[in-house]
C-alpha cells in the first residue's frame, strides 16, 4: 500500500454570516493524519459587507450582474491576503494546497444549483499554490444536497470512546453533524435558521452587525405562538439530509413586536430548530457540541440546552478551535479532493454513494506568467 504524505495546506472560509474570512493551517494526508496549526481571521470592513449583503438580497441569476466580476475578484484578493497574513505570522514562505470555499451568494439544491463566488485561477496565481474549490457543485449536481460538507471531518477529529457525538455549528444557518458508534454512521443536515435571522433583526432595528452575547434578546420576552408558526415551515418536515439558503426564513411574522421581543424570540425559534433535527440523530446524543459565531451567544446556548433537554457546551471545551473549525474543514476537504476521496455520502447530503468533488486548479509557472 502506497502512503500518501501529509501535505501543508491552508484552509479558507467565509461563511452566510458575511463576517469576513477564516484562514487555518493544517498538515493532513486528508485521512486520519490531522494536525492543525495557527489561525486568523481578516474581518470584512462594513463597506465589503454592505456590498456583498446587496448583492445576496438582489439574489441575481449568475453571470446576470454587472457588479458580479469586480466583487469577486475583490472577495477573492481578500482571500489571497488572508493566506498571506498566516503564512507572515508563521514565518513560513511556502505551502502544498489552499482549500478555497468561497463566499455562497444562494444554494438551492431542488433546483441543481449553488453559487459560492470566488475566482479559483485568479487566487492559484495570486498565491503561486494550487487551490481546490467548487466543492459543492458535483454534489448537487448528481442529486445530493451539497451541504453541509464538514461532517467527515468531524468523524477525523472524533475518536471511537466518545461516540455518539452531536456537533452544532451555528454560522448564518444552522447545520449538525451526528456521528454514531459505527464507521458508516454519519449524520449531517441543515436544522433551519443561524445567526442570519438574528443578525437582519437588530441590523434592522438598531443599526447593529450583530446581537453580541445575546444581549438585546435576553432583555425580551420569547412568543412561543410565533415560534410555532416559524417552525410550521415546511422544510422541518422534511426527512433529513436537507439543506437551506439564507434567505429560506422570513421574520415578517415579528414586524410588531418590540426590538428585544423579536431579538428573543428569533432566538428561541433557532434554538427550536435545532431541537427538531437534534431529534432525528440515530442514538440521542448525551452532549451537543457547538462551533460557529452562535456558540459566543449565551442566550442563544441556553435557549438550546433548554429546547433540546441535552447538555450544551462549545466546542472549545472539547480541545477544538471553534473559530478555525470551518477553516480547518476545507484544508481537509481539499486534500480528499486532490486524492479523489469522498467528500459527501447518502447520510450527509442524500448523494445516492460516496463522491469525491471540487476543482483543483494550478498556477502557471512564474516565468509564464511574466511572458504572457
Amino acid at each position: 500500500m502506497t502512503t500518501f504524505k501529509p501535505l501543508r495546506v491552508i484552509g479558507l472560509m467565509s461563511g452566510t454570516s458575511m463576517d469576513g474570512v477564516d484562514a487555518a493551517f493544517m498538515e493532513t494526508d486528508g485521512e486520519g493524519h490531522v494536525r492543525s496549526g495557527p489561525a486568523l481571521t481578516v474581518s470584512y470592513t462594513p463597506e465589503v459587507r454592505a456590498r456583498l449583503a446587496a448583492f445576496i438580497s438582489a439574489a441575481p441569476e449568475r453571470g446576470a450582474s454587472p457588479l458580479e466580476a469586480v466583487l469577486e475578484r475583490d472577495l477573492t484578493d481578500l482571500h489571497a491576503a488572508a493566506v498571506t497574513d498566516l503564512l507572515r505570522t508563521m514565518n513560513m514562505s511556502s505551502i502544498d494546497l489552499v482549500g478555497f470555499h468561497g463566499q455562497t451568494i444562494w444554494h438551492r439544491p431542488r433546483q441543481g444549483a449553488t453559487w459560492q463566488m470566488g475566482d479559483g485561477a485568479r487566487l492559484a496565481e495570486a498565491l503561486a499554490v494550487p487551490v481546490a474549490f467548487d466543492f459543492r457543485s458535483a454534489d448537487v449536481a448528481a442529486g445530493g444536497q451539497g451541504a453541509p460538507l464538514l461532517p467527515v471531518y468531524h468523524a477525523a477529529l472524533t475518536p471511537p470512546h466518545v461516540r455518539p457525538i452531536a456537533v452544532l455549528n451555528i454560522g448564518g444557518v444552522a447545520n449538525l453533524t451526528w456521528i454514531g458508534a459505527g464507521a458508516a454512521d454519519l449524520l449531517g443536515f441543515d436544522t433551519g435558521p443561524g445567526n442570519a435571522l438574528m443578525d437582519d433583526w437588530v441590523k434592522a432595528r438598531l443599526g447593529l452587525a450583530m446581537d453580541k452575547d445575546g444581549a438585546v434578546a435576553a432583555q425580551g420576552r420569547v412568543h412561543e405562538d410565533l415560534v410555532a408558526r416559524l417552525m410550521d415551515h415546511p422544510f422541518f418536515a422534511e426527512p433529513p439530509p436537507k439543506s437551506l439558503d439564507r434567505l429560506a426564513f422570513s421574520a415578517a411574522d415579528l414586524a410588531h413586536l418590540s426590538t428585544e421581543d423579536g431579538a428573543a424570540t428569533l432566538t428561541a425559534f433557532t434554538a427550536a430548530a435545532a431541537a427538531r433535527g437534534l431529534a432525528h440523530c440515530g442514538v440521542k446524543p448525551q452532549r451537543v457540541f457547538v462551533t460557529g459565531g452562535g456558540r459566543r451567544n449565551p442566550t442563544l446556548m441556553k435557549m438550546l440546552g433548554q429546547y433540546s433537554g441535552i447538555a450544551v457546551e462549545t466546542v472549545d471545551g472539547n480541545g477544538w478551535d471553534g473559530d478555525a473549525l470551518e477553516a480547518q474543514g476545507f484544508a481537509y476537504l481539499a486534500v480528499r479532493a486532490l486524492r479523489g476521496l469522498p467528500l459527501t455520502f447518502p447520510g450527509t447530503t442524500g448523494v445516492r454513494a460516496p463522491l469525491t468533488g471540487g476543482r483543483i486548479v494550478t498556477p502557471r509557472p512564474r516565468a509564464a506568467v511574466k511572458s504572457a
